[in-house]
């Protein structure tokens, strides 16, 4: 399994990737680890929330189902959800196929500027020890 360095992670086994760009405040993207991703098999269904809906770190915001389980998907960070993958809706499996990509789950506009909103969270390094040590 991998666990790239370019993101942060929670002990929840989400990832948090802060988008580039400038604008109004920073823009994170949020996923599931290949971690959880594996643990939890063939995920067949996610639900997501709405954009728009304000978020505060380690509230659920939605949920991953595979055929073993249903997981909650928390919140790494505080904000207002900007976008879903919709792509999800129709083909959940891409979650199991490229957790670190295209099976991203939601993207959350963080308030305020220069700072990082991820820079709490776990690096690779802590996260991998987290997983190795479960």
């Amino acid at each position: 399994m991998t666990t790239p360095d370019d993101r942060r992670y929670t002990e929840q086994h989400e990832w948090a990737l802060l988008q580039p760009g400038g604008g109004e405040g920073a823009v994170v993207r949020v996923g599931i680890t290949d971690h959880a991703q594996d643990a939890l098999g063939d995920i067949v269904f996610v639900q997501l929330p709405e954009v728009g809906t304000e978020v505060t770190p380690g509230n659920a915001i939605g949920e991953v189902e595979s055929t073993k389980s249903v997981s909650d998907v928390y919140a790494p960070v505080a904000g207002v959800v900007a976008a879903v993958n919709e792509a999800l809706t129709d083909a959940p499996d891409t979650i199991n196929a490229d957790p670190y990509g295209a099976g991203w789950l939601v993207e959350i506009t963080v308030a305020g500027e220069g700072s990082d909103p991820t820079a709490e969270l776990m690096d690779a390094a802590a996260y991998q020890a987290l997983v190795d040590a479960s």
